[in-house]
């Protein structure tokens, strides 16, 4: 089992899936770290040896933000938002949709189970 960023990478799934389970990569990215490398997408996790762990780990610790450092600064900005005031900070304060969704149905997700009314 290859471990990259701190995760393992999980068995028996296409590379290009794999990759996908560390914090900051998707699907596109995950395609172009495996093109830059000559490696398959259809290689399965299980498959890879040593060298090929060591050139993906130096590829994703030199050209992408991944893990604790993403999630870091994800926090950081929605927190910045918060404290400037904007629309959006506003949104994530009270935990509501800030990406213009709809909240007079749906939206149960950010804001929680139903509550029942009080008369």
């Amino acid at each position: 089992m290859a471990r990259i960023a701190g995760v393992d990478l999980p068995k028996n799934k296409h590379m290009v899936i794999a990759l996908t389970y560390i914090h900051g990569i998707g699907k596109t990215s995950a395609g172009k770290i495996l093109d830059e490398l000559n490696i398959a997408h259809t290689m399965s996790s299980d498959h890879l040896d040593d060298n090929q762990v060591a050139e993906i780990r130096k590829v994703i610790e030199s050209s992408y933000s991944v893990e604790g450092d993403r999630r870091r600064n994800v926090a950081m900005d929605i927190k910045r938002m918060m404290d400037l005031g904007s629309y959006r900070g506003v949104r994530h304060r009270k935990g509501l949709p800030c990406r213009g969704q709809r909240t007079s149905t749906n939206a149960r997700t950010r804001r929680g189970p139903r509550r029942a009314a009080s008369k």
